[in-house]
């Protein structure tokens, strides 16, 4: 069997890329026990259709190519202080545990035949029975529903007290745009909206399944509809296992906003925007819902303006007598990080919100990209999983190449 090494390098913040050369190379697990962690491997030119990681002592594990030539395998157990050394090899290709698959206006994305979440491209149509629902609040490009590992929908869409709230959707709520102030986010006061553009690609896969998508954030405030954002969005579901490693759907949203043209998007000092979390309707209420940050806040009740700051959020509770929760990790490189996160008081409500801790400027050549990590999961939530869950995303294992024998 023809066999293949690994040469690549590291960059801080980001997951550890390694490219193709005639050596070994060392995973190194750093400061954090490392249960369930991914990876990611430039494959260059590499097509390969089977590729496995072998490591010097213990089972091999598959690597898998995505569309635009990067490689993601796990990794499985390594406990801090200690490294590996890997190769690269063709192997039998890995049966595809998560699968991606556009229908109509939707990609679904599912593991092991259970829906992970389903992602909306054009405007979706109204609930029914639902006269307050106007022309203005259609929109497409948010993932609904996101489901946990038992079938649990942790996410809302359409909801009579915000009919602006779809699942997981991202716009801004105050933005000055060629010196108007203009809102995608509150879709009904018609100054603003976001549009699908198109996909670019779905993939499914033993380590992920995902899209990349195309949106398009319109200023309406100037008599015809002007772009003022090119949006692009990067969406990747791991598997990183089941009981006994995540006992949750894990997947990534990675939004990059730029300009659509020579004029910048100035965002100020708000409370919310960006990325937008609606909860299931159950939680709905004050004390319905239950709330959790990486700073052990759990209280909500702050008036009009609950408000905090962490690196992780989570929001949960019973529905139809089963709990289901999903938390939301952001990712240290995002501006403004560890972001405020505004909580609602009373509905199941969170943004990840930048503007809170000042203005941020999306200027022509400057795109703006925020990442975060999200978990379904069944049951309460514990910190401790989380904690290590951000961990992995935060400060990925380091990769560098073995020296050669004197």
């Amino acid at each position: 069997m023809r066999k293949v090494f690994l040469f690549g390098w590291v960059s801080a913040w980001i997951c550890p890329v390694l490219a193709w050369a005639d050596s070994q190379w060392i995973v190194e697990a750093g400061r954090w026990d490392r249960v369930a962690t991914l990876v990611q491997v430039d494959l260059g030119n590499v097509t390969d259709a089977g590729l496995e990681l072998v490591p010097e002592n213990g089972e091999s594990v598959p690597v898998q190519r995505e569309p635009d030539g990067t490689g993601w395998f796990i990794l499985r157990n390594l406990p801090r202080g200690t490294q590996r050394a890997y190769s690269l090899r063709s192997g039998a290709t890995a049966a595809a545990s998560l699968k991606a698959t556009r229908s109509g206006d939707a990609v679904r994305v599912e593991s092991r035949g259970h829906e992970v979440l389903t992602y909306r491209t054009v405007p979706t149509d109204f609930p029914p029975g639902r006269p307050d629902l106007t022309p203005e609040f259609r929109r497409g490009a948010y993932i609904h529903p996101v489901r946990t590992p038992s079938g649990v929908p942790v996410t809302d869409d359409y909801p009579s007290n915000h009919r602006h709230h779809h699942g997981i959707w991202f716009a801004w709520s105050q933005a000055v745009f060629e010196g108007r102030k203009t809102d995608t986010w509150n879709m009904g006061e018609r100054k603003g909206t976001v549009e699908f553009v198109g996909l670019d690609s779905v993939w499914s896969g033993a380590v992920t399944a995902g899209f990349r998508s195309r949106h398009r954030q319109v200023d309406l405030t100037a008599g015809v509809p002007r772009p003022m954002l090119q949006e692009a969005w990067n969406v990747r579901v791991l598997n990183l296992g089941g009981p006994g490693d995540v006992d949750g759907h894990v997947f990534d949203v990675d939004v990059t906003d730029a300009c659509a043209g020579d004029s910048s998007v100035r965002l100020p000092l708000y409370r919310y925007g960006g990325i937008g979390v609606r909860g299931n309707w159950a939680w709905n209420g004050t004390n319905r819902m239950h709330f959790l940050n990486s700073e052990g806040v759990t209280n909500r009740a702050n008036g009009d303006r609950a408000e905090t700051v962490g690196r992780w959020a989570y929001l949960g509770g019973p529905v139809d007598g089963r709990w289901g929760g999903v938390a939301v990790l952001g990712h240290p490189a995002n501006v403004h990080a560890p972001q405020p996160q505004r909580i609602h008081p009373t509905e199941p409500f969170l943004s990840m919100a930048p503007q809170q801790a000042g203005e941020v400027e999306i200027a022509p050549g400057k795109p703006l990209r925020l990442r975060y990590r999200f978990v379904a999961l069944d049951g309460p939530p514990e910190a401790r999983v989380l904690d290590r869950l951000w961990q992995d995303y935060a400060e990925p294992p380091v990769v560098r190449r073995a020296k050669k024998a004197e």
